[in-house]
């Protein structure tokens, strides 16, 4: 009896750990492996074949539990040459996930290599799209467009690996100057924009000297077609009365003579002018004949 009981518990046991090692449970958020003798043989609930839940395998078959949710992987900063050849002092990162479990383990096995290798892609990858762009653009404003550039060129390079891995994110948290030559490059980039400022200046003032000489000389043209059309029509005027005078003249030639002469008084007789002239002068004819008929009454 006590030799039956002995074989039951035993039986029990053997019973329980087989349950136990040939079951396996893969939550929502996992996906598994199953090796045998080392050789992967199948997934379980992998991204597009999804499957949680309880599970069964070979007592001596092994599982290897992988997470599906994104990983963030921190980059250690990086010292790259821009465009210009100024060194700069990058610092990124990236979020992916793993789709594929056997690719992800016959490529790169462990977490451990997975960073390795993505360390080495984006290393690459920013090296080249940093290479590529001037100092400034980097610092100053161009981060997304470098950050579309980048995550690019990283999502081809993982699909060219097959690495079983989904790149979700790539961000550059900074890019400065190292503090050595920070300075050097600040006076740097303040000459270049003074040299701009000063290039755009001359062009100004170029530019107005260019505007005012045409308005000088727009001018001096309105001024001489003005002078013209008033000579044109002074002369017109003067022919008209000379053409009126000549009418009055042949009409009555003594009056003509009396006005002409009242006009030339008017013009040469001023107040405290003095004129000499002789006194038998025909300039004061129309004087003395005033004169000769007062003596006459």
């Amino acid at each position: 009896m006590r030799i039956l009981t002995i074989l039951l518990v035993i039986l029990l046991g053997g019973a329980t750990i087989a349950a136990v090692t040939a079951t396996y449970t893969v939550s929502e958020t996992q996906s598994a492996l199953v090796l045998r003798f080392g050789d992967p043989v199948r997934t379980t609930n992998a991204v597009g074949n999804e499957d949680p839940g309880l599970h069964f395998k070979l007592p001596w078959e092994e599982t290897l539990i992988f997470d599906k949710r994104n990983v963030e992987f921190d980059m250690r900063p990086q010292q790259l040459t821009a465009g210009d050849q100024e060194r700069l002092e990058v610092d990124a990162f990236l979020r992916y996930r793993i789709v594929d479990p056997l690719r992800y383990f016959q490529t790169v096995r462990t977490e451990a290599g997975a960073r390795a290798r993505l360390s080495t892609i984006m290393e690459d990858a920013l090296r080249a799209v940093v290479g590529s762009i001037p100092s400034q653009e980097v610092i100053s404003g161009q981060r997304t467009e470098i950050m579309d550039r980048v995550e690019t060129s990283v999502d081809a390079a993982v699909l060219r690996a097959d690495l079983g891995l989904e790149v979700i994110d790539v961000r550059i948290l900074r890019a400065d100057l190292p503090d050595e030559v920070e300075e050097r490059v600040f006076q740097r980039m303040r000459s270049e924009r003074q040299q701009q400022a000063a290039l755009i200046r001359a062009e100004g003032e170029e530019r107005a000297r260019e505007i005012r000489a045409g308005a000088d000389r727009e001018a001096t043209v309105l001024l001489a077609n003005a002078r013209a059309e008033a000579e044109r029509i002074r002369g017109e005027g003067d022919a008209q009365r000379n053409r009126i005078y000549a009418a009055a003249y042949g009409q009555d030639e003594e009056f003509f003579a009396f006005y002409r002469s009242m006009i030339a008084y008017e013009t040469a007789v001023r107040d405290g002018t003095p004129i000499v002239v002789p006194p038998d002068s025909e300039f004061f004819n129309y004087f003395r004949g005033q004169a000769g008929l007062s003596n006459g009454n």
